[in-house]
């Protein structure tokens, strides 16, 4: 039996650059997608998804949005990851 504790989401969010952001539709409402959340799946593999704002102003409602399949959003998760790992490592425990 392992005495490690079972930890159940590993997730942050990433501001996508200026020049990496792009707009989606979604139910007939453009979004300019700003964010993207990464989890750490159990596996080792990293999952995404792009949320933003409605082009046309206002909040709009929550809603993600695949990544596009583009080498620099590819890049910004990688390396969102990977710095996101070497701050926790380096955590200094509770305030």
């Amino acid at each position: 039996m392992s005495s490690d504790p079972e930890v159940s989401a590993l997730a942050i969010n990433v501001t996508v650059p200026e020049a990496l952001r792009w707009t989606d539709t979604r139910r007939g409402e453009a979004f300019t997608l700003t964010t993207i959340n990464i989890r750490l799946l159990p596996d080792g593999r990293l999952a995404a998804k792009a949320y933003g704002r409605p082009v046309g102003g206002g909040r709009g409602a929550y809603v993600s949005f695949p990544l596009p399949d583009r080498p620099e959003l590819a890049a910004l998760v990688a390396g969102a990851a990977g710095r996101a790992g070497a701050l926790w490592a380096a955590h200094r425990g509770l305030g």
